[in-house]
């Protein structure tokens, strides 16, 4: 096949009166910097692109040779590798890299990019597809997440946040300088269970994101939250989403107002925008969520498989079960399609029991409407 000048090709990577000392390694990186110019003219994002290089670079490692030189039996044995051990790989997480390792292998071996040809004539051999299907893992389940990610119950909810409120006490009392960071902790969990935020959408909300909803005024300026910084598709900008605050769960307006207007201002933030401020008036990270959710967690006696993710399983299940329709809850947890909306809901079964009681109920009146009707 012909070479073309397209993103990521050989002849626009490497000059072509330049002669490396060591070509091995030069080669293999004129690949990744090249693959790195195909994934980015994707407008795929960096953070994508840089985990998928980065993995690249670890399977060569793991070899010890370079992608000519790579056969079937080296990805055998590296995810064999990933999969033993004390902290084995998701099994989510191992079909993603398997996946990312397929498309650079079919970036390398594509002929319009002309890496083939040119690692045959510098090494004598070209590089392989070295995933198939007999060697990778098939998407069979709908749900491959770990199983301690679930729901909380309204019980263990309770003593979470009852949790965080006592961090807050216990450094009152000690006179302890992380006061306002725990207070800031346990109406940031407050928050993230009551608009099912993920991580990332949490740490950028400003507060310009504090939206009125004409049709709930009762609740001022927390009517809605406004998400600028959904989950992106592969390609495209950050999803926008507006979150509305439900009757259910208005306990969180007060919260969300006393820290807004009272302590807030104890960080100094000057005009930092962020919602959630750090001591050093900057904007919370996503890793700081995770440990703020764990050590509360922690304090709470929970069980330690659960993570801050949980409580955007626990939104939605609750939506469920507070009786609202499943388009709704799709458009407030930004869900493209509701067969996900559906993996993140686990009713309870108290739930599920009202739903029969009441089916049961509906045919006992058609069964005494249907026995007195005259034949």
């Amino acid at each position: 096949m012909r070479t073309v000048d397209v993103p990521g090709a050989f002849r626009l990577v490497v000059p072509g009166n330049v002669r490396a000392l060591d070509p091995a390694p030069a080669m293999f990186d004129a690949m990744l910097r090249g693959w790195e110019k195909q994934q980015q003219s994707r407008l795929l994002a960096k953070k994508t692109i840089g985990d998928r290089l980065s993995l690249v670079r670890r399977f060569a490692l793991f070899t010890a040779t370079y992608p000519w030189e790579w056969t079937a039996e080296d990805v055998e044995a590296y995810f064999s590798h990933q999969l033993s051990g004390a902290s084995p790989l998701a099994h989510s997480t191992v079909r993603g890299q398997q996946g990312d390792l397929q498309m650079f292998c079919a970036f390398i071996t594509d002929g319009r990019y002309g890496w083939a040809s040119a690692c045959e004539e510098a090494f004598g051999q070209i590089p392989v597809q070295v995933c198939h299907d007999w060697n990778t893992a098939d998407h069979v389940a709908e749900y491959e997440g770990r199983p301690g990610r679930r729901a909380l119950t309204y019980d263990e909810l309770q003593t979470l946040f009852d949790a965080a409120d006592d961090l807050v006490e216990q450094k009152r009392k000690r006179r302890r300088k992380g006061m306002l960071a725990a207070w800031r902790d346990a109406v940031m969990i407050k928050q993230v269970y009551a608009y099912g935020t993920r991580r990332r959408e949490t740490a950028m909300l400003d507060l310009p994101d504090l939206r009125h909803n004409p049709r709930a005024k009762q609740y001022g300026r927390f009517g809605a939250l406004e998400v600028r910084h959904g989950k992106a598709s592969r390609g495209s900008p950050p999803k926008r989403r507006t979150v509305l605050t439900v009757p259910e769960v208005d306990w969180i307006v007060p919260v969300l107002e006393e820290w807004v207007d009272e302590v807030r201002d104890g960080f100094s933030p000057g005009g930092h925008p962020a919602l959630w401020v750090t001591e050093r008036c900057g904007r919370i990270g996503v890793r700081r969520l995770d440990e703020v959710f764990a050590a509360v967690r922690d304090h709470a006696g929970l069980p330690s498989e659960l993570e801050l993710h949980c409580l955007r399983h626990t939104y939605i299940t609750h939506l469920i079960e507070f009786g609202y329709p499943e388009r709704f809850v799709q458009q407030q947890v930004g869900h493209v399609y509701a067969s996900t909306t559906a993996l993140y809901t686990w009713v309870s079964d108290e739930y599920r029991n009202r739903l029969l009681e009441a089916s049961m109920a509906r045919r006992l009146e058609h069964t005494n409407e249907e026995g007195l009707r005259p034949r």
